[in-house]
This record gives C-alpha cells, structure tokens and sequence, in this order.
C-alpha cells in the first residue's frame, strides 16, 4: 500500500496552514530526512522532512493550496516494486482541499462608461447571498454589476468594486471612483490581527513612561566594539547595539522585580522562573517575536550574536517553533524609525512589553546645570491583572537604574 504523507502540525496551535511549494517532484525518489516541501504556518515558513522513504508517487495539494487541515494527506509515496495503479485506486477514496486561486493584486474600479452600459440593459444575473445582502444594504441593483465568479456569478467582490465606483440604484454615478489594491492577508498577519484584537479586548492594559539617560550606556557600548578581535577578513567578532544592551538591561531589571516577569491566569499569577526575552521583528507580511532564553544569565556578546541570528532567520522564515513559541517579557524597538515614543499591545500570556523609542540629544539640569544628554523614552504596557502601578513602577526604577549605570551588568 501507498505510504501517507500527512500535514504535519507544526506548532501547538496550528490547525491548518498553507503548502507554499513541493520542493520534489512527482517520480523523484526520496530519502528519509530529506526536505520534500515548505509549508506556512500561522509564524514562518517551514521546511518539512520526508519521514519514510520510496518514490513519490502522486502529489495530492498542488503549490500554494490554502487552509490544508493538519493530518489530511497530501502526498503518496510508492515503496520499491509497488505498481502505479495502487495511487488511481487511491485517488478514488481521497479528497484533496481545493486550490485557492489567488485574487489579482491589481484591483481598479471600472470606467463609469462600462457601467452606464449596464444600467440600460437592465440585465439580471444570479448571485450570491452575500453579494445581495451586501447590494441591498448599500441600495444597489444587481442589474448594473456584471459577475465574475463561476457562470457568471455576481460575487461579494463585484459589488464592492462597484460601490467604490459610486453607482447608485438609480442609476446616479459620483464621479469620485477610488482606485485600489488588494494585498492579500497571510496566515501570520490573520494570526497577529485575531491575538492582538483579543489582547485589547480582553486584557486590562495600563501605560507607564519615562525618560532614561543614556550616555553612558553609549561610552560601554563604544568600548566594547573597540576591543571585538578581528578577523582575518578584517571583521569583527562582534557588534553591541543599543538594543542588546536595552535587552541585557531589561533582564536585569525582571531579575530585581520577578512579579513583571509574569502570566495572569484566573487561579493564580505565575511567576516565570526562567527570563526568556521576546524581541518583537518585522518581517514581510507582519511580526514575529523571537526569544532571546535566559538573558540575565548571558553576556552582552552572546545577546548581539544571538538577536542577530535570530533576525535574520525571522525575515527568511526559518525560525523553528521553540525559537519563537514561548518567552515572559516582550520587547519592541522602533527607535531605528525616528519614533519618539508609542505604546505597545501585551503579548498575551505575557504580563509586560516595553516599547523603546530612538534616543535624542536634549538639555537636562544636573545639580543645578543645564547639560546636554542622550535622552530615550521608554513606555511598560502591562496587563493590570498580574501587574499593578507600583510593580511596574519598581520595574522601570530597576531599569534606569542598570541603563544609566551600565557597568552594574557586568558585575
């Protein structure tokens, strides 16, 4: 009998994803171990490994087919001296998930010429529900929209193109149609919408804000890239950004103040024992929050190795899941983008993100005297569940405290 491949689960969460690409072929033969496809969860695009070994026979979901509901067989693969004819049989008894075709990225509302030549006809087509329910709500007449689903159907899409270009029932055209494109969601957009929706409905967010000086964070910073070795290539072994000192800091501080380090559940706020960094980065199509494991526990080096390791797999879609399931504490930086100061949305379970800002040169009074410094704003969003004012307040205090003092990190 034909070996199954199934749709594997990639993650705890993951129900259905996407077959983005068969990297074999159907007739290619097949080692165990071996790369076979690349499938894209609601996080990343993964590579997925042959698990037996034969031919591959027949592919079941072509490239780029939808919603593939986990365990549902995609592929067959025929071990040695099994004959062809046992995949037709097959074929008979097995239902593969359509194929979405993708919609045209270039979507514009038509000429207002076209649709005066369908108001006159007066012509009648079938459509769907929704289509009706959406032409009756906006007053529009079937009659004037020619479909473009099967048979001529009027589909949700046609009417909304036609309503954007300003047709009425009575046949009046607003001469103001926009012009649009369609960027289609992906799995990992849809997944980010539907968490960060439920966190601001569900989860009590409060905002606290300061401002942390931070020249002497710079001069550590300064002093540690001077002394990275070089290589033969003339590189250095390293590179300390602002932000791996802020993620250094950040895990000192949740050292001092372990109650922000932490997850509201309704029996009990859990404290995490270990302080697991989630670094928020963008990638195309949406977000992903990579986790830096025990950061109080490792060097600034080791944090800039890391971040960067684990950027550049995010933005290539290759993180693993236990490289992007999990941490305590989020982190998002928008300091790179000029952004002055902004408010993050908790990454449930987490109890906390801290959002950064860029750092700006600024008049400061000290002891009495106007001074220029490198001041950077930093907001803590956190679910008041688990954490309250003065927690987050102690928190913040913590931070300042190893941002503006940095030597005490290396202790």
């Amino acid at each position: 009998m034909p070996i199954e491949i199934l749709m594997p689960a990639l993650s705890p969460t993951m129900k259905e994803g996407n077959l983005a690409k068969w990297v074999k072929k159907e007739g290619d033969r097949i080692k165990a171990g071996e790369v076979i496809a690349e499938i894209e969860t609601d996080k990343a695009t993964m590579e997925v490994e042959a698990v037996d070994e034969g031919i591959l026979g027949k592919i079941l979901v072509a490239d780029g087919t939808e919603n593939v509901a986990v365990n549902s067989c995609i592929a067959l693969i025929l071990e040695d001296g099994e004959d062809k004819k046992l995949l037709e049989n097959y074929e008979k008894k097995s239902t593969a998930p359509k194929k979405i075709e993708a919609k045209k990225e270039e979507k514009t509302a038509p000429s207002l010429t076209t649709y005066d030549l369908r108001l006159t006809t007066g012509e009648a087509q079938k459509a769907s529900p929704l289509a009706k329910r959406i032409a009756k709500e906006s007053n529009i007449s079937l009659a004037g929209i020619s479909g473009s689903g099967p048979h001529g159907r009027i589909i949700k899409e046609d009417v909304l193109g036609f309503t954007n270009c300003g047709v009425t029932r009575s046949g009046a055209v607003q001469r103001n149609p926009q012009e649009f494109h369609a960027v289609k969601n992906n799995n990992i957009r849809k997944v980010i919408a539907k968490r960060l929706l439920e966190s601001k409905q569900n989860v009590p967010h409060f905002y606290l804000s300061c401002e942390l000086k931070i020249d002497k964070l710079l001069e550590l910073r300064a002093a540690l890239n001077e002394v990275a070795e070089i290589d033969v290539a003339g590189n250095p072994s390293y590179k300390i950004s602002v932000n791996d000192l802020i993620i250094k800091a950040t895990a000192m501080a949740l050292k001092k103040v372990p109650e922000a380090n932490s997850a509201w559940s309704d029996d009990a706020i859990l404290i995490y024992n270990n302080i697991d960094i989630s670094m928020a980065v963008a990638i195309d199509g949406g977000l992903i929050t990579p986790i830096i494991k025990n950061a109080d526990q490792k060097t600034v080096q080791i944090i800039s190795v890391e971040t960067k390791q684990l950027a550049k797999k995010a933005r290539d879609g290759k993180l693993q899941p236990e490289e992007f399931q999990g941490g305590s504490f989020s982190i998002s930086n928008l300091g790179m983008f000029g952004i002055d100061n902004f408010a993050a949305i908790v990454n449930p379970p987490q109890s906390c993100i801290l959002a950064v800002a860029r750092a700006v040169e600024k008049p400061v009074v000290e002891h009495g005297q106007i001074k220029i410094a490198h001041m950077m704003n930093v907001t803590l969003s956190s679910d008041h569940r688990s954490v309250d004012g003065a927690v987050g307040a102690e928190f913040l205090k913590a931070l300042r405290r190893f941002v503006e003092h940095p030597i005490l990190m290396m202790l």
